[in-house]
């Protein structure tokens, strides 16, 4: 291979190529040139015979990079970049989403309405690319989008936050930006929710968001219906349901407190729900789940 050969970033290939860059992440993931190791990017045996290979700089670390003849690659060349994405498709993109959480955030935004007909386009989703659908099965309403929503700013802000706080890696290595990954917190609101609830659990936060999103009336830091100082982390007026996180490295203090809270509802015979930090990465199925039984549709 020629030392003089070109060779440019991800980034810089789905630039040439005129497509959306988490498009050509995704694609390059489903031909198995590249493969996700915690939250980085690896070349496989077949990335390296398309002449992918890493790039070292003091700013970026090690990245991946492309030789950039590769634009020319058929694969790469065939792709439709005015192909168009539904909130079900777009959970490529954001896997540890749910569509149904995809679509409340588009709503929340104020792109689509959700109405008994399904969800229904509105004139600020028009104006982001949106088009109004209708399923040939089952005749319920539905957005498509362009390609191009999944890389905006404020969509990858969004859905990002939303997505369960990833795990932290042993030994991670810096690279090229990672649009898979989660926007980082900033000192200045990342102890805040969606709607305005600043919580210091990250656990309790994915919680709030779900609820506000869901369309659940609910208050924070509740106190029991006992005369013991008492306090759940959420309650829900629709049910009278009091919620609890238990997170994973709550000191022995919070959780003896925790455990109070659920005798006391066991007692009195109140609605009770815990949620632990191993259903973070399920709480769409989990919430639905464990409210449907308390006679809570949402």
């Amino acid at each position: 291979m020629a030392e003089s050969e070109e060779f440019v970033s991800t980034s810089a290939l789905a630039r040439r190529l005129e497509l959306p860059v988490q498009q050509l992440f995704a694609t390059l993931r489903d031909y198995e040139w590249i493969r996700r190791h915690g939250e980085q990017w690896l070349l496989t045996a077949k990335g390296e015979f398309m002449g992918g290979r890493y790039q070292n700089s003091r700013r970026f670390g090690r990245y991946i990079v492309w030789p950039a003849r590769v634009a020319e690659h058929p694969l790469l060349a065939a792709i439709e970049s005015s192909q168009r994405v539904t909130a079900s498709q777009m959970r490529r993109y954001f896997p540890q989403l749910q569509p149904r959480q995809i679509n409340r955030a588009l709503a929340e935004l104020g792109l689509q309405v959700h109405t008994l007909l399904g969800w229904e386009l509105t004139d600020f989703g028009k104006r982001l690319g949106g088009q109004q659908a209708e399923s040939e099965s089952s005749g319920a309403f539905y957005v498509s989008w362009p390609h191009e929503l999944v890389d905006h700013p404020v969509i990858q802000r969004e859905l990002s936050r939303l997505a369960p706080p990833a795990r932290p890696m042993p030994s991670p290595v810096a690279g090229e930006d990672d649009l898979f990954a989660g926007v980082p917190e900033t000192s200045s609101g990342q102890n805040c929710t969606l709607d305005g609830h600043v919580l210091n659990s990250a656990l309790q936060r994915q919680v709030c968001d779900w609820l506000y999103l869901a369309q659940l009336a609910h208050a924070t830091g509740r106190a029991l219906p006992v005369e013991e100082n008492l306090v759940a982390d959420f309650y829900l007026p629709q049910g009278s349901v009091y919620i609890d996180c238990w997170d994973e490295h709550a000191s022995p203090a919070r959780m003896a407190e925790r455990l109070r809270n659920q005798a006391a509802c066991e007692e009195l015979g109140l609605p009770y729900l815990s949620i632990k930090g191993e259903d973070a990465e399920r709480l769409d199925e989990v919430l639905l789940r464990a409210l449907l039984g308390f006679g809570i549709r949402c």
